[in-house]
């Protein structure tokens, strides 16, 4: 609904450090976003402990800086306890403006320690359609929706259109791209687990793979950055704030892109200040920047082979040998400079630091180990520096925040409340989800993914009422009226039992009440209170988040007021991506420098990610069943031609635990 207040959106800085936070504020941030040492989508950054946000949020809220702390990550059955306890300390003490969530728990959370602050939805979430937006507004009482950063202007305004008005949302408009549709991506998680829904994600998408005779990394994408067309969003009035992605990027990089967007925001019609933002953007020592689909007439695809997807400015090259390893950079380098050698997963990477200035075309010889000299040709990567201007700037708020009093945060005597567990668990059963049709063993519940295109082709009557029907993991704005009418007539002919795989797909439901309603396993479902807020949004039951381990699969049921169910086998992707390399073939094998093999095959509006081995833990079946779980789901996938199955375990995390 529009409003009639002139925009002027909030710039959101990244803040991953205490200098970071301070360079935000040297900039004129008009909001910062940070983590805690727990629970952040980025604990590879330096975070902060309790302590250090009361003092920075102090100061932040002297120069009238709003400060957004992100709990944007997966919660464990056992972690409810000490998330209420941070939330109300947070809530006590510290007194931040809003949290950032994924998971629906911290929204109960909330409600339980009296949280003052707004409650902002992330792009973890993955609110991806309109009526999705509404959804999430409504039933959860979110003040702010994080949209995807897929989204083209046609479809950004489509959201906006749905945006209830008590409400606003908040767009990415420069940064780390993803490969994989945020929420959406377990290749981290399902190699070595680290989840990306917990913050720790390795970045596999970043590594070389090869396919046929050719190496490349096919899957890593540029840096998102809008730029010059942020001046179109100025015309969305609920569009109330743009983000800039980096919480684990340094100062420079802070202070250049938010002075940039200031410019494009403020003064983006005047030629000599347009410029100017470009000029902070290219030394802002981000990656090569991609408008992504933002233009729907004119898209960029975010991943080239051709293009240099290492972090940070590009400023020269290995060269030398043994005895004398140097560059000639392409830039003036200064004095504490941060230089990183190749890529992380390259021969000879390493973090150098420039010790005196070299001009433009000199010479900077490096000292490199030995036994890890980088090859010539290796490319060097300038990741952060120190420039005398924002130092000083930096150190003059050093000095404000030490002449504040240090403040001590008391422990909190937080207990959480826990649901009362629901009914006993019917009788337990099978489920084998397919895209087509095909017979199953006897017993087994057949279910069948939907597509925004079914309305086109229905299945005859029998066939809709006997399957379980499977909504697609994510739903873009141009599939959202065509799977409504696909929804709408396997209702009519008799349609009762589906899988959401996401808590705002209610929405294609004029009521739950009547329906079977079951949220999937990409909602990503892992402890109670996120079980109750599906129990009160009106589903029925609840197969629960993949990643977990042992132990908290136990845990579950103990205090669940729903059915549950869980994946014990088949095909679960790596990742599902709006994009593909063109350099990439679907349906071939590709094949990582470890040897892990998978393929890519679009569905819908994207492209699934697969590994060639699958997720198998049916010999755990008759110890979740007396643990209390009802419903058993097999995943298969048609293999393309040319790839074979790899025997090997696929527990995932079942024995080492989700990190």
């Amino acid at each position: 609904m529009q409003n009639n207040t002139k925009p002027h959106p909030l710039i959101l800085a990244p803040a991953g450090s205490k200098v970071s936070f301070l360079a935000a504020l040297a900039a004129g941030a008009d909001a910062v976003y940070c983590g805690l040492k727990s629970f952040s989508a980025r604990m590879e950054a330096d975070n902060f402990t309790m302590e250090e946000l009361a003092s920075l949020v102090g100061l932040a809220h002297g120069k009238g800086t709003k400060v957004y702390i992100t709990l944007n990550s997966l919660v464990k059955p056992g972690e409810l306890e000490m998330c209420g306890k941070l939330l109300d300390q947070l809530n006590s003490q510290v007194k931040p403006d809003a949290i950032i969530i994924q998971d629906l728990a911290f929204a109960a959370l909330a409600r339980q320690t009296g949280f003052a602050g707004e409650i902002h939805l992330s792009t973890l979430a993955n609110v991806s359609f309109p009526e999705g937006v509404k959804k999430a507004v409504k039933d959860h009482g979110v003040k702010k929706v994080v949209i995807p950063r897929e989204l083209n202007i046609d479809e950004i305004k489509a959201m906006s259109a749905a945006c209830p008005e008590d409400a606003s949302l908040e767009i990415f408009l420069h940064g780390a791209l993803c490969y994989g549709v945020s929420g959406r991506c377990y290749w981290s998680s399902y190699l070595g687990g680290k989840s990306g829904l917990r913050g720790r994600c390795v970045q596999p998408c970043r590594r070389v793979y090869s396919q046929k005779n050719q190496s490349e990394r096919f899957f890593s994408c540029q840096d998102l950055s809008v730029d010059v067309l942020a001046k179109v969003l100025l015309t969305i009035p609920e569009i109330s704030t743009w983000k800039i992605e980096g919480r684990k990027k340094g100062p420079h990089y802070v202070y250049y892109t938010v002075s940039a967007y200031k410019l494009l925001r403020d003064h983006g019609n005047e030629p000599e200040m347009k410029r100017r933002a470009l000029s902070y953007l290219e030394q802002a020592l981000g990656r090569h920047g991609t408008h992504y689909n933002f233009l729907p007439q004119r898209p960029q695809p975010p991943v080239s082979v051709k293009t240099h997807t290492g972090s940070g400015m590009l400023v020269g090259t290995i060269k030398g040998g043994k005895q004398k390893t140097f560059i000639i950079p392409r830039e003036n380098l200064l004095a504490g400079d941060l230089l990183r050698i190749g890529y992380e997963d390259s021969l000879g990477h390493s973090i150098s630091k420039v010790t005196k200035s070299v001009p433009k075309k000199g010479r900077l010889y490096l000292k490199v180990p030995s036994k890890n000299i980088p090859l010539n040709g290796t490319p060097v990567f300038l990741i952060d520096r120190r420039e005398k201007g924002l130092s000083d700037l930096i150190r003059g708020l050093e000095k404000e925040l030490a002449r504040r009093d240090p403040i001590l945060v008391k422990p909190s005597d937080f207990t959480v409340r826990l649901p009362k567990k629901g009914r006993k668990p019917a009788k337990p059963v099978e489920m084998v989800v397919r895209r087509k049709a095909g017979r199953g063993k006897a017993g087994q519940i057949p279910g069948l993914w939907m597509s925004a295109s079914d309305s086109e082709h229905l299945p005859k009557k029998n066939t809709i009422r006997g399957n379980w029907w499977w909504l697609p993991p994510v739903v873009w704005p141009d599939d959202e009226q065509k799977l409504r009418e696909s929804i709408g007539s396997f209702i009519k002919r008799g349609g009762r039992n589906f899988v959401l795989n996401a808590p705002w797909q209610t929405a294609f439901f004029p009521k739950t009440k009547g329906f079977n309603l079951w949220a999937g396993p990409f909602c990503n479902i892992a402890n109670p209170l996120s079980i109750k807020a599906m129990s009160d949004a009106g589903f029925s039951g609840v197969i629960v988040s993949p990643e977990l381990g042992s132990e908290d699969y136990y845990k579950l049921p103990k205090h669940s007021p729903l059915p549950l169910g869980i994946v014990i086998s088949g095909n679960w992707p790596f990742c599902i991506s709006r994009t593909v390399s063109e350099d990439i073939k679907t349906s071939k094998a590709f094949t990582s420098p470890r040897g892990e093999k998978g393929w890519v095959k679009k569905y819908f509006s994207d492209y699934w990610v697969y590994p060639n081995w699958i997720l198998d833990i049916k010999k755990q079946r008759e110890v979740l069943m007396k643990a209390g779980y009802s419903l058993f789901v097999h995943m298969e996938e048609h293999l393309p031609k040319g790839v074979q199955l790899k025997q090997r375990p696929g527990k995932w995390n079942w024995d080492v635990g989700l990190r």
